[in-house]
């Protein structure tokens, strides 16, 4: 049967196995056949804090976790779900029946074999429970049957397309269900020595140093993986991540994890190579998240007035060095080609933005004292990277503009996360948010009142919350017609623009640096988020 070109064209057919393998590396073609043996280092950074990206969501987890966990698709460069563990799938006509038909002779890496006991215990016990996207993207889930050790369906409530989106391992992995059962899943020993399906199995983790992964000899793909070795090692200092890459001591830098002000002489180094590819799935944004239990913070017209202070524009220049766009709402441009993305919005980067600024903080009853002070803020910095660190300098200059004080404070990365997302004790905030595949993962998880949800990262902690967005994003879930759909996500995007939750900043464009010998490292549009089964080392 041939392949489909849109998840719609999903849900009124089967789609059957396709041959294993993606398009070729983003790089180009492959110079040679792939050649056995090696070891892959590639520079992850901060160092995560756990490896249980079931049940934590933190861009540094899944470079190292989808090389032992799987999910039932992968996806080729068209964003169309590709056979992983399952070999093929069937739709329903209502959409509320998804049918899938597992691999054969799959086995984990404790030797348990893999079957739809598995797939029901990951979906309904772990994934649906603990999961940070779950209660938006598994929203319409209801039951996972299991008529047989190969066949799992899942019923949902209501048709909900997005999910054949996110069966990654990336977004919703599938776990060895005897490893977990009768266990705390949230102290499993498994969270930190992961126990998989996938091409590479977990062999250490040296804190402050590095992970190794082990080629998985007995992996269900003939052939597969070619490197017999990944390590991922932890730089803090940026400088010396830029000079393990420079220097061949380390192959692949993905997510930015190279600083974006060293790009430049990367680019005349003779044995690196830049590529932008392997990011269509995980468009993101860089955002100012304002603490709306904050008194002044809880006032529209100090959020509007702090979004009118910043220029995108010297972001863009100075921080990112032109890698992405000046951000114009909630939704990134990476959604225009679905026909979801708007910026018939208000309009933030005016050339008297700094007027309005200081009129609208005059009008909110915050009028400038002695030293031209209104009042002042705390701002936490971005753990991730050092251009975070140059994101919050420049915020810190241009709230002062306007008579906002603002002091940086900076942390290891477990303490920011803990005092933004559980203790909420923060006035603004940094992050970079994923906004996934769909609007349901991005603006629904931020946006809505049900995911005021403490202690849960990359969730709703600007406390919004707006009875008519919480019912448009509800319907443009459930939304089957595509006119109708962007309909309600331009309103969306209008109102949210105009109450300025939060500050959207730059649609971030991430860069991967690797070295020339390392070949098929970026084989799909999750790039470092998926497996490295088909990479290789060139002697």
């Amino acid at each position: 049967m041939s392949r489909t070109s849109n998840v719609t064209d999903l849900s009124r057919r089967t789609i059957l196995a396709l041959p294993l393998g993606l398009a070729a590396a983003a790089t180009g073609a492959r110079a040679a056949e792939p050649k056995r043996g090696g070891t892959m280092v590639m520079i992850v950074h901060p160092e995560p804090s756990t490896l249980a990206h079931y049940a934590v969501s933190a861009g540094n987890i899944p470079p190292i976790a989808t090389q032992v966990y799987e999910g039932l698709c992968t996806y080729d460069w068209d964003q169309n779900p590709q056979p992983n563990l399952a070999k093929s799938w069937e739709v329903a006509p209502d959409g509320k029946t998804i049918t899938f038909k597992l691999q054969d002779g799959v086995t984990f890496h404790n030797g348990k074999p893999f079957t739809s006991a598995d797939v029901q215990y990951s979906f309904m016990e772990i994934l649906k429970k603990y999961n940070p996207i779950a209660p938006v993207m598994l929203a319409e889930l209801v039951a996972v049957d299991t008529p047989d050790p190969m066949t799992a369906i899942l019923r949902l409530a209501n048709p909900a397309p997005y999910i054949m989106k996110a069966l990654s391992g990336r977004d919703l992995p599938i776990l060895c269900r005897s490893v977990f059962e009768g266990t705390d899943v949230l102290q499993n020993p498994s969270a930190n020595k992961p126990i998989g399906t996938g091409p590479f199995k977990f062999v250490s983790w040296e804190r402050g140093q590095s992970v190794r992964l082990d080629r998985n000899e007995n992996y269900w793909k003939p052939g597969l993986p070619y490197l017999n070795r990944i390590v991922a090692r932890f730089i803090p200092d940026a400088a010396t991540r830029s000079a393990a890459m420079e220097a061949g001591e380390a192959h692949f830098a993905g997510y930015s994890a190279v600083n974006y002000a060293d790009l430049e002489r990367m680019k005349t180094n003779p044995i690196l190579d830049l590529t932008t590819k392997g990011y269509e799935m995980t468009p993101a944004q860089s955002v100012l998240e304002l603490n709306g239990r904050h008194p002044h913070l809880q006032k529209k017209e100090v959020r509007q007035a702090i979004a009118y202070a910043i220029d995108r524009k010297v972001i863009l220049k100075d921080v990112m060095f032109g890698y992405g766009l000046p951000a114009t709402g909630p939704l990134s441009r990476k959604f225009k080609t679905a026909g979801l993305y708007t910026d018939d919005v208000r309009q933030y980067d005016v050339p008297d933005r700094l007027d309005i600024a200081n009129r609208l903080l005059d009008e909110a009853g915050a009028p400038r004292g002695a030293d031209g002070t209104r009042f002042a803020l705390h701002l936490e910095v971005n753990s991730f990277g050092e251009q975070w660190l140059r994101q919050a300098e420049y915020l810190k200059q241009a709230l002062a503009i306007v008579g906002i004080a603002v002091t940086l404070r900076s942390e290891d990365t477990a303490t920011w996360l803990r005092r933004v997302y559980t203790n909420y004790d923060y006035d603004l905030n940094e992050p970079f948010l994923s906004q996934g595949v769909d609007p349901v993962y991005g603006l629904n998880k931020q946006f809505l009142t049900s995911q005021i949800r403490k202690g849960v990262t990359f969730v709703n902690d600007t406390f919004y919350s707006n009875p008519e967005v919480d019912r448009m994003l509800g319907e443009g879930a459930r939304e089957p017609d595509a006119e109708k759909r962007a309909a309600l996500y331009k309103k969306v995007q209008q109102i949210l623009a105009e109450d300025s939750p939060m500050i959207w900043l730059i649609d971030v464009q991430y860069v991967s640096v690797f070295n020339r010998r390392l070949k098929d490292h970026t084989t799909g549009p999750l790039g470092t988020q998926q497996a490295f089964e088909r990479a290789w080392m060139d002697k």
